[in-house]
């Protein structure tokens, strides 16, 4: 288990290529919602892979967001999910948010897996919304 921040185009159409399975095929998540102006190498975030095997098989991305760094488009393929690889994208997307001088972290997560995401040190904040269909909340932590 690997990480590798994206800095060419190959590897973003890879990304985009797991966001698609697993968003859109699977989550049935419209198309035009998915993809937005920060899915670009010169935008204002940055997007790594997750491999397993020395396979690409998960993503996320980081922005800087209210002085949070906000988590988004974190996502395994299906297969590849019992292998703590969204402990993995998330402890990367952490640590490139500290090297960028940020001690707090926010994200929408998928209701769902709000317990995963405590485990990890986060915290819901408000209530339940809907975002492209599927319920979300609100998530965030400090760091030490």
């Amino acid at each position: 288990m690997n990480t590798k921040k994206i800095t060419d185009e190959k590897d973003l159409q890879t990304a985009f290529s797991i966001r698609q399975k697993v968003f859109i095929e699977e989550q049935k998540v419209p198309e035009e919602e998915e993809y937005d102006e920060f899915d670009t190498l010169d935008a204002a975030c940055d997007h790594i892979l997750v491999y397993y095997n020395d396979q690409p098989v998960g993503t996320g991305r980081l922005r800087i967001v209210d002085g949070y760094g906000k988590l988004e488009r974190i996502c395994i393929l299906i297969e590849f999910r019992k292998f703590g690889l969204g402990k993995v994208i998330i402890q990367r997307l952490e640590e490139i948010a500290v090297e960028k001088g940020l001690t707090k972290s926010k994200l929408n997560a998928q209701s769902y897996a709000e317990g995963f995401y405590e485990k990890l040190g986060y915290r819901r904040e408000g209530e339940e919304f809907m975002d492209c269909g599927i319920p979300h909340i609100l998530m965030k932590k400090q760091f030490n």
